[in-house]
Formats: structure tokens, C-alpha cells, sequence
């Protein structure tokens, strides 16, 4: 009998909510606004005016750029509604002599005071530089700046789903841990249990410290190509979206310790070239789109780059690694290293108009084990890198060495057996790339420090939150 009464109890208050008019967000509100209608916002007050007999505050919920306009009563009017308070508004539609649309108040609620000058960091009055916006990670999407990149890289990521799926592309998860080093490089997370009973209790069993939870030395994935070359072989084209870790000692402001990659392979790819439309085709659509869904978000950010640039109605440029090392020589940008550093990628840009450029056809002791040789050199692979403005490299990624035996020369651990293996069972020919989402995201806004593209960053001797 009581287990009845509460469910009914239970139930009554569900259609209690469920029968309440819900709040409308902002961005809904401005798209599809009834002059006269009665409407209830939350959000944040991002500035206050106060004259005579009326208020006017401007509200933010951060699912737009634009702010809502609301005409307060000064009788509405109490000490806890300030910049920074989170209010409940409710009021009828209104359009002001300019035609602006606006909210006449009925009701105020302020559901969290923000009492300023009680150590808020950020004066409403004030523009603030993202290297002072940067101190306030937890804080700072209550910025303009900030909140606005998180709404493009928000469109950007549905953008990437969109035109996947377009393509009939399968969005595959690959694992975030992993036995495998990708890249070869070494600059990888370890993984190891912290609790100390399980360590315990494995040590008893004779394991071995580095392999004792696995089995073997397992990391945080540097990339997720491996395994999408594993799916390709058995369900044509794939992709993938995810975090990648490395863990090298760089503070620059191109690099993170965790980051987002877009990956993607594609089956039956025979060339290079068809790599390279490929990618040129994602780009552009990924830069027209996200312009057309945010184009106020990308003002805010900055109002010089968010012009469309020049290079979305050209053809991206192609230079072969000799060719570009010839034209770092005549610019005088040349290097004692191998292979091509971060200034001589902008020199490249720069030298063709902020242009966009595949570098292909590389030395093959700079690139990775997987890439194919090209058949008129073995000395080189059929591999491409994508430079872009601000950033340099956006793109790897090159055909993959689908011989067995020229693969099982280069293969360098019998740890990856199984990717030979993925070679003597129906073997298809296969190519693919990696596209740093926080580099293309810095490309696309005009973004100087990689570490402002997220909303929680990590780089070396930083880990908040």
C-alpha cells in the first residue's frame, strides 16, 4: 500500500514538471521570435545599464554569440542582480525603436549571486588577453572569447560527423589504451593500476611490474590508425574522432599533452592524389560550413579572420619534399635538422600567399614504417603533410605499405604481427591521414595558442582539474 502511494506521489510530481511551460534558450528565442509573446530565459547577465526609471541587462545561456536584451523595471531591480548572477527572466517579446528584439520583465529571480568585487577575475567592462583569461581555466567560458571557440569547435565537431556520414563513412571508436607506439617515437603515457592492493595482489602472482594489469607495457594512444586499418580491411571506409596523448617536454603554443585527432582511413585508395582531394574536400567543407553556422562566433574571436580567406576557391598547392627544401634554400630559411621545422612550414605558407600545401613524395628515414615506397624511388614514401596559416602542419598521412613481405622487413616489433597479418588475409590497398582538431580549429579562427582551442588543456607540469 505504501509502495502505491508512492508511486503515485512519484508520478503527480513528474506531470507537475512535465506540464510546466519550459524556458526557452536564448539562441531559440532569436531565431524564432513572436513579437508579444510571454517567454522565460536563464542565464548569465554579462552587463548592466542603469537609468532612470529602467534597467537594461544583456543575458547570455552560451548558446549563442548574441545576447538577449532585457528592459528591467527599477522596481524589479534588487542588489543581488549584478554582472556575473545567473537570473530566471520572465516577460513578454518586445521590439525596441531600433527593431532589436528585446525582453520586457515581469519577473526576475537571481538563482546565484556574483558579488564582483569578491575576486571575479573578470570586469565586465574590460577585454581581457587570453594569457590573463588562461589563470582562470574553470572560469573562463564565461568569457566571450572562450565561449565563443567552444560553440565553433562544437559546430566543427557535428560538421566532421556531417560530412562523414555524407560519404558513408563508419565512425569507428578506437581504444584510448593501448599496446602499440604508432608513431615510433616513444613519447607515450604508461598505464599502470594506482591501487596498491591490486598491485600487491598481481606482484604475489609473479607478474612483472610494467606488464602486471595487461599482460603487457600498455599506454595512452599516441593514434588510433592501427586499429582503423584493422577495421578498414573488413568494412571498407572508416574514421575516427578522439583523444591522442603524447608526452613530450614541448610548452609551445602549437602543443599539448592531450588533444583531439581526427582520423581517417579509406579503402581501395590507389594514390596519393586521391588522398589529397580527399582531405582538400574535408577541409573546404569544414571551413565553409562552420562559417555559415557561426559566422558571429568567428567575429568575436577575430574580426580580421573571420573573412573567408582567399584559398577556399583555389586549388591547394602541391610540392614535392625536394621542391620545398629548393625554395627554404632560395629564402634562406634553410636548417642544419632533417626534415622540415616549424618556421620553414610558415616560410612555405607564406611563400604561397597563405595558400594551403601538400608536401609529398618524403625521404623515407623521416616517415614512419607503414608508409608505402614509391615505385620510381625507394627512397622516398608516398606520403603528404598539409601546411596551413598559423599552425604549419595540420595533415599526416600517406599510403600504407600493402606488400607483406616489403612490410615485414620494416616492421619494428613482433608486437605488430597482427598488422602484418592484416596483409596475407584479403588484403586491400589502403590509405589514410590524421587531421589535429585543435590545429584546424587555430587555422580556421585565427587562433595564436593551441592551449585556448579547448576547454581544459594539459601540457607539461599542468594538469588543473
Amino acid at each position: 500500500m505504501l509502495c502505491r502511494k508512492a508511486c503515485n506521489y512519484n508520478l503527480i510530481n513528474y506531470l507537475k514538471i512535465a506540464t510546466q511551460k519550459p524556458y526557452s534558450v536564448i539562441a531559440s528565442v532569436l531565431e524564432n521570435a513572436t513579437v508579444g509573446e510571454d517567454t522565460e530565459v536563464k542565464g548569465w547577465v554579462k552587463n548592466l545599464r542603469v537609468q532612470k526609471h529602467l534597467i537594461f541587462a544583456d543575458v547570455s545561456d552560451g548558446s549563442c554569440a548574441q545576447k538577449l536584451q532585457i528592459i528591467i523595471p527599477k522596481e524589479l531591480k534588487t542588489d543581488a542582480l549584478t554582472c556575473g548572477s545567473s537570473v530566471h527572466i520572465r516577460g513578454k517579446l518586445s521590439k525596441s525603436p531600433r527593431g532589436q528584439l528585446e525582453l520586457l520583465a515581469e519577473n526576475i529571480k537571481v538563482l546565484g549571486a556574483c558579488v564582483v568585487l569578491d575576486g571575479y577575475p573578470f570586469n565586465p567592462r574590460t577585454t581581457h588577453p587570453p594569457e590573463y583569461i588562461r589563470q582562470y581555466i574553470h572560469l573562463r567560458s564565461r568569457t566571450n572569447y572562450v565561449s565563443s571557440i567552444l560553440r565553433v569547435r562544437n559546430s566543427l565537431t557535428r560538421h566532421i560527423h556531417d560530412f562523414y556520414a555524407s560519404k558513408k563513412y563508419l565512425n569507428v571508436h578506437t581504444p584510448i589504451l593501448t599496446s602499440n607506439d604508432c608513431e615510433g617515437a616513444g613519447e607515450m603515457f604508461k598505464v599502470q593500476p594506482e591501487c596498491q592492493d591490486t598491485v600487491k595482489a598481481m606482484m604475489q602472482e609473479g607478474k612483472n611490474e610494467d606488464t602486471l594489469y595487461f599482460g603487457s607495457k600498455t599506454y595512452l594512444s599516441v593514434s588510433g590508425q592501427l586499429h582503423l586499418e584493422a577495421i578498414c580491411r573488413g568494412m571498407g571506409n572508416v574514421y575516427t574522432l578522439g583523444p591522442t596523448f603524447r608526452a613530450e617536454n614541448a610548452r609551445s603554443r602549437l602543443h599539448l599533452s592531450e588533444f583531439y585527432m581526427l582520423e581517417a582511413e579509406l579503402a581501395f585508395c590507389y594514390s596519393l592524389e586521391q588522398l589529397q582531394n580527399h582531405i582538400e574536400e574535408l577541409l573546404k567543407y569544414l571551413f565553409v560550413e562552420t562559417r555559415n553556422t557561426n559566422e558571429a562566433d568567428l567575429s568575436v574571436i577575430d574580426k580580421e579572420n573571420c573573412k573567408e580567406p582567399s584559398w577556399l576557391r583555389q586549388k591547394f598547392v602541391t610540392l614535392t619534399y625536394d621542391e620545398a627544401q629548393d625554395i627554404l634554400k632560395k629564402k634562406k630559411v634553410a636548417s642544419t635538422e632533417k626534415g622540415i621545422n616549424k618556421e620553414q612550414e610558415l616560410a612555405l605558407v607564406d611563400y604561397c600567399n597563405g595558400t594551403p600545401i601538400f608536401i609529398v613524395s618524403w625521404p623515407k628515414d623521416l616517415k614512419s614504417f607503414y608508409m608505402k615506397e614509391c615505385q620510381s624511388d625507394n627512397s622516398k614514401v608516398e606520403a603528404l603533410d598539409l601546411l596551413a596559416p598559423i599552425t604549419g602542419e595540420i595533415v599526416g598521412g600517406s599510403l600504407r605499405e600493402d606488400d607483406y613481405d616489403r612490410l615485414k622487413l620494416k616492421l619494428p616489433s613482433e608486437k605488430l604481427d597482427w598488422y602484418l597479418e592484416l596483409r596475407k588475409f584479403g588484403n586491400i590497398p589502403t590509405g589514410g591521414y590524421g587531421l589535429g582538431l585543435e590545429r584546424l580549429l587555430q587555422t580556421m579562427c585565427g587562433i595564436t595558442n593551441i592551449k585556448d582551442t579547448l576547454p581544459f588543456p594539459r601540457w607539461p607540469h599542468n594538469c588543473s582539474m
